[in-house]
């Protein structure tokens, strides 16, 4: 039986990702900072909780990783964890930096010291091309990160390279782009867009409110997502790779969706505010998936309108998550 240590295990990727490995015959471990104080709802919902094992480790404090990565001794580690909010990383730099950075640097330096044989899955962001504009970046392209948590991805990005390169270690980096799901907080647009549009269908909300919506993204759906970062850690000749649809649509277009899936005419119902507009942010992404298609057998099934309509239909039918999860993960 092989064994998985996912750290960041709470979050919508943690989630899917260990349903998706224990689908495959996994031993999976979870990581969180305190194991006795975190909730896991993300990991109640899918209804395998109780199939994972939870480990107390902080990725800024290196004898933790080390203690942590010694007793469990994974097969594979999947380095989620850090700051995934571009809009909380405004606020907090230093934070978003230490986590990120430092937290992959204690793993990479963990796996050399002890002498494992792991691989390391890190995930990385498209944040790290900046402003793409009108041609799809591919795992070629130039790094113009705009803001702290891009900042933290590219150098991240970075270090696995250099840790691959020279000690050997077999990492990779993700290059994400974005990928939604019912999982997702509501803290990110798209299920603030979901659960608004949602409660308005209900009659206990009359509006939402949204900053810019003509930046366009490339939307996956999360399910998806995780099945590509396993695969990752079974190259033969490590790579980095981008995760992507190559579809790319305006927040606009997935309002537009999400109202329409259910039966409402989204312009009566949404208010603009130009304060939500983050700083430096870059209007388009654009992505050239072709070399994970080519390397891993990769390629994405479903882009914005089938997951903003399946993260309509999951809100409206909860449910769904506890009694058929493998729904989500087709």
């Amino acid at each position: 039986m092989k064994s998985a240590l996912i750290c960041g295990i709470s979050g919508q990727d943690g989630g899917y990702l260990a349903a998706h490995l224990l689908g495959l015959g996994y031993r999976v471990v979870g990581t969180s900072r305190d194991a006795h104080a975190s909730g896991f709802e993300s990991l109640k919902k899918l209804g395998i909780y109780d199939r994972i094992t939870i480990e107390s480790m902080t990725l800024i404090d290196f004898r933790s990783v080390v203690e942590v990565l010694d007793r469990v001794r994974p097969d594979e580690i999947y380095n989620l964890a850090g700051q995934s909010s571009i809009a909380v990383s405004f606020a907090q730099p230093l934070e978003t930096f230490q986590g990120i950075v430092m937290g992959t640097i204690h793993l990479l330096e963990a796996v050399r010291v002890l002498g494992l044989p792991s691989g390391l899955f890190n995930a990385g962001s498209s944040e790290i091309f900046g402003p793409i504009g009108d041609v799809p970046v591919n795992e070629r392209s130039q790094l113009k990160p705009r803001n702290s948590y891009a900042i933290a991805k590219a150098s991240a990005l970075w270090q696995v390279a250099h840790y691959r390169d020279v000690y050997g270690i077999r990492a990779v980096t993700g290059i994400l782009f974005n990928h939604e799901s019912p999982l997702r907080p509501a803290r990110f647009v798209t299920q603030k867009v979901v659960e608004g549009a949602c409660r308005i269908a209900a009659g206990t909300q009359t509006t939402i409110t949204i900053g810019d919506m003509s930046v366009r993204r490339d939307w996956g759906w999360a399910p998806e997502t995780v099945v590509a970062m396993h695969r990752m850690l079974a190259m033969e000749t490590p790579e980095d790779l981008i995760v992507a649809t190559g579809k790319t649509y305006s927040l606009e277009e997935f309002v537009a969706n999400v109202f329409e899936t259910l039966g409402l005419d989204w312009t009566k119902y949404v208010v603009r505010d130009s304060s939500l507009v983050r700083p430096s942010d870059h209007s388009t992404g654009l992505a050239d998936p072709s070399r994970a298609e080519q390397v891993i057998g990769w390629k994405a099934r479903f882009s914005m309108p089938e997951v903003s309509r399946m993260m309509v239909e999951a809100k409206q039918s909860e449910k769904m998550l506890h009694t058929d999860s493998s729904q989500l993960l087709r």
